[in-house]
């Protein structure tokens, strides 16, 4: 049997803004869970208070005083998601990172099954998907699942369709990889934000069914998500995609838009060569130009819109072209750097 010292060592960060109604519960089943695996790994829980204006902090810091593995890490204000998960990795010590909603809106079995599969694939992260074959969603309102689903289909297909769910926040990291990981955002937009620099470094990424259930935060009787933060949330949504393949966002408008100035191109012709051949039927009259002036005076508008058309479109796809272009430098800066930067951290023997 291995000495303690020995085992793999779990951290798990769980934030926690105005929490107190749930907060000590939550902690102990997570505190009682990860005792139940304590032959198999060692574990440390960090409790990240996001600013709260109730006893959030308070509780937090009774907690970390009645249980060793529990630190309580505080923000002076509420700084979002993305913050909070960032202080939380960079006070992390672990070999793998795990983060969790404080709510356990996701059981605390997650936790191993996570690490089990990471140990198993020699990903650097492992998704929990409520949406892929064998996952599960309970006790969610409707419009929250449903914007969920379609969120989560739209990012996958900016990110070619390789994963079920990118905006969930339960995951294992690999420790080092998710310490070394320069993250930018600072909301939920950190999620799809960890899966394209993941992407990017060409890690390997992995995902587990996942089971989604707000019965557990449902009794407490608190509202989970003001209709602003739904909101935030569906643009952050569209942004993140944004990240994952913006060229789309040029290309697929000025491809359809560059269709329909065919289409007005079309009859714009027709219109011209009925002009000439009225004009032609006139000895010594027929011209290009007087048939294109004839032909415009009748149809201004289609003209017009057969112009603006076709330049809107030549823009929208250049601006794709160059996009794409621009995120392949960034791809490889990024890259380039993120390996620059591991050479120089690594210990000189």
């Amino acid at each position: 049997m291995k000495e303690t010292a020995d085992l793999p060592l779990i951290s798990v960060i769980v934030p926690a803004f105005n929490e107190e109604a749930l907060l000590e519960d939550h902690v102990l089943k997570l505190c009682d869970y990860l005792e139940s695996i304590s032959d198999r790994y060692r574990s440390e829980l960090l409790i990240i208070n996001d600013g709260s204006s109730d006893s959030t902090g308070k509780m937090a810091n009774s907690l970390a005083e009645r249980h060793d593995r529990i630190r309580a890490l505080h923000h002076p204000r509420n700084f979002g998601l993305g913050q909070t998960l960032k202080f939380g990795f960079v006070n992390t010590q672990g070999d793998y990172v795990v983060t969790l909603d404080i709510d356990l809106s996701y059981d605390v079995n997650h936790i191993g099954e996570l690490v089990d599969k990471m140990r198993e694939s020699n990903a650097k992260i492992v998704l929990a998907s409520p949406y892929m074959r064998g996952g599960s969603v309970r006790n969610v309102p409707a419009l929250r699942r449903v914007l969920s689903i379609l969120g989560n289909k739209f990012l996958s297909i900016f990110a070619q369709g390789r994963f079920t769910t990118l905006t969930g926040m339960v995951r294992a990291y690999d420790g080092p990889f998710i310490r070394s990981l320069d993250l930018r955002s600072t909301g939920m937009d950190i999620m799809p934000e960890t899966i394209y620099k993941a992407l990017v470094l060409r890690a390997s990424i992995a995902e587990i069914p996942g089971r989604l259930d707000w019965g557990a935060q449902n009794q407490y009787g608190a509202a989970r998500m003001s209709s602003m933060r739904l909101m935030r949330q569906v643009l952050s949504t569209v942004l993140s995609g944004f990240v994952f393949r913006p060229f789309l966002f040029f290309i697929i408008p000025g491809l359809l838009i560059g269709a329909f100035a065919a289409y007005v191109d079309f009859w714009m012709f027709v219109h011209f060569l009925e002009a000439y051949e009225e004009l032609s039927l006139k000895a010594g009259q027929s011209s290009f130009s007087n048939a294109f002036a004839i032909a415009y005076a009748r149809h201004p508008h289609t003209f017009v819109t057969a112009l603006l058309a076709t330049m809107l479109a030549a823009q929208l796809i250049g601006l794709g072209v160059i996009t794409l272009q621009a995120k392949r430098y960034f791809e490889d800066l990024f890259h380039q750097g993120s390996t620059s930067l591991k050479e120089l951290r690594r210990p000189v023997d």
